[in-house]
């Protein structure tokens, strides 16, 4: 059972470790793609993917972006 504990924490300590992210967001229409990075800094992976998400902004007619974050 004490293996079991230290198994889960040390799991969960490595799940909440902060890294380095960036945002890569591509945008297409028109017959065109360009792609732009953001630098997100250190934070964990379900912040450094909210983060990124966030900045896809107001759709415009004809053009899609997604955002990914990813880490570096």
């Amino acid at each position: 059972m004490k293996k079991l504990i230290i198994a889960v924490a040390a799991v969960a300590f490595l799940a909440s470790c902060k890294k380095d992210y960036t945002c890569e967001c591509t945008t297409t229409g028109l017959g065109l793609t360009s792609t732009v990075s953001a630098d997100l800094g250190k934070q964990s992976k379900s912040d450094a993917e909210d983060a990124c998400s966030a900045k896809v902004g107001t759709p415009v007619t004809g053009f899609t972006t997604t955002c990914v974050a990813k880490e570096k």
